[in-house]
């Protein structure tokens, strides 16, 4: 797979028909279980978090006119979850390219979650992966 292949697949532009991390177990989980649902257009926590910046945003937009509406919670400040799944490729691909801009004239950050789905960072937003959680430094076994 070409590099710009890879760059499509990543951006979820594209599907990406490279099989050798495909799992047949979580395929057949996927497709036998209740399949989450999003809602179609955005939520918000309905109540403020107990801390300042403590809400994220889910955006499924339909067009590129959804657009305007993932610009205004990111400004704002919110985190803003992007599923492009629902839309049109080439749609989908302006959303993304407006992202970009986005992030980038607000010092922000976005980092893919799946497939056509994306995460939006404020600059004053950290991001914790599962690779930090349990480190002997944290005080959980270091019980010396």
């Amino acid at each position: 797979m070409g590099s710009v292949r890879k760059a499509s697949a990543w951006l979820g532009l594209v599907e990406d028909n490279d099989e050798r991390y495909y799992d047949d177990e979580y395929a057949e989980e996927a497709e036998g279980g209740d399949a989450w649902k999003t809602d179609p257009r955005v939520r918000v926590a309905a109540e403020p978090g107990r801390g300042a910046g403590r809400r994220i945003a889910t955006v499924t937009p339909d067009s590129f006119r959804d657009a305007r509406t993932i610009g205004e919670l990111f400004r704002s400040g919110v985190p803003v979850i992007m599923n492009l799944t629902a839309m049109d490729p080439s749609d989908a691909k302006r959303v993304v390219d407006f992202a970009a801009g986005l992030i980038f004239g607000l010092r922000g950050s976005i980092d893919r979650v799946a497939t056509r789905v994306f995460l939006l960072t404020p600059a004053d937003t950290e991001i914790v992966t599962g690779d930090h959680a349990g480190r002997a430094e944290d005080g959980f076994f270091n019980q010396s």
